[in-house]
C-alpha cells in the first residue's frame, strides 16, 4: 500500500475533529440536540437510523447530512443551527483537546517548509469556536470551512483545492497531502489528486474504509505525518 518514495510534499491539508482534534463524541451529543429540535426522539426507531447515517458520513459537510437526514432545507437549516449551537456549547464548556501529538506535528511540518491548513466540515461559527478554545487561532496560516469554498465539503475536493489556491505553497496538486480520519476526507483529498492521501486511525473511519476510499497511507495519529514525509516513516 506504501509507495516506494514520498512525494514533494509542500501543502499539507489536515483535518480537525478526529485528525487533530479530540472531540470525545460531541458530534451525537450534538446531534441529539438537533434531533429534539426536529421532534425525533431518543430511543426511537426514527432516531437510531438517523444517528447511523450521522455516524456513517463523519467528515461530511454537516449540512449536507442534515439534508439527506430531513429532506427539505428549511428542516435541515434548523436541524443544522441547533446541532452548531449545541455543538459550540459542548466547545465552551471544555470538552475538547488537541489529539496527542498534533499541535507538535503542525509546528514540525512548518518547521520543515510545509505549509499547512486546517479544514472542517463544521460551519465557520464552530471551527473558530474550536480554534479559540484550543488557542490555535495563530496556530496555522489558513483554516477552510466549507462555506469558505463555495458551500461544498467533503467529500467534493473544493477545500483542498481552495487551500492549494489560496496558499500557494505548492506548484501542483501533486505535491499536496490530505490528512484526515474519514473516508470522506480521504475521497476529498484523492479526487483533488493530492500525491499524499491517508487516513488515521484517531477517529471515526479505520483502514478497510480508507482502503476503499484510495488512501495512500494510514497512520496511526497525525503525530506520525512529519516522519513520513521526510522519508523516515512507511
Amino acid at each position: 500500500m506504501t509507495p516506494p518514495t514520498t512525494p514533494d510534499i509542500r501543502l499539507v491539508v489536515l483535518d480537525m475533529a478526529g485528525t487533530t482534534v479530540a472531540d470525545g463524541g460531541l458530534v451525537e451529543r450534538a446531534f441529539d440536540t438537533a434531533a429534539r429540535e426536529l421532534g425525533v426522539e431518543p430511543g426511537t426507531a426514527d432516531h437510531a437510523e438517523k444517528l447511523a447515517h450521522v455516524r456513517a458520513t463523519m467528515g461530511e459537510s454537516k449540512i449536507s447530512v442534515f439534508r439527506h437526514l430531513f429532506g427539505d432545507e428549511d428542516r435541515a437549516r434548523r436541524a443544522n443551527a441547533a446541532f452548531e449551537k449545541a455543538y459550540g456549547a459542548l466547545v465552551g464548556d471544555g470538552l475538547i483537546n488537541p489529539v496527542p501529538g498534533a499541535r507538535g506535528a503542525v509546528a514540525e511540518l512548518a518547521a520543515d517548509g510545509r505549509t499547512v491548513v486546517l479544514t472542517t466540515g463544521f460551519a465557520r461559527v464552530t471551527q473558530d469556536a474550536i480554534l479559540d478554545a484550543l488557542g490555535w487561532r495563530d496556530l496555522v496560516p489558513l483554516t477552510l470551512c466549507p462555506a469558505d469554498a463555495g458551500g461544498r465539503g467533503r467529500p467534493y475536493p473544493d477545500m483542498v483545492l481552495e487551500a492549494f489556491l489560496r496558499t500557494g505553497a505548492a506548484d501542483a496538486v501533486r505535491q499536496v497531502a490530505v490528512v484526515g480520519d474519514t473516508s470522506y476526507d480521504v475521497l476529498s483529498g484523492v479526487r483533488a489528486g493530492a500525491g499524499l492521501v491517508a487516513g488515521v486511525r484517531t477517529g471515526a473511519h479505520g483502514d478497510d474504509a480508507f482502503r476503499e476510499a484510495g488512501a495512500t497511507h494510514v497512520l496511526d495519529s497525525v503525530a506520525g505525518l512529519p516522519a513520513l514525509l521526510r522519508g523516515e516513516a512507511g
